[in-house]
């Protein structure tokens, strides 16, 4: 799961994620990514797309 990290500054916070988290968003993105694609268009496929991981509480 993953953990947002306070940033001690107030600046922007960081995100911890776990080995199964970021096989998740891999998971995802060839789910919604055709293979060989060219940069623009996958700059196309996830504009519209939104990708959720759990936070461990």
């Amino acid at each position: 799961m993953a953990r947002i990290i306070e940033s001690q500054n107030g600046s922007r916070r960081m995100i911890k994620m776990s080995v199964e988290d970021i096989l998740s968003v891999v998971k995802d993105y060839q789910r919604i990514v055709p293979r060989g694609c060219a940069y623009e268009d996958v700059i196309s496929y996830l504009s519209d797309t939104v990708v959720y991981i759990p936070e461990d509480v």
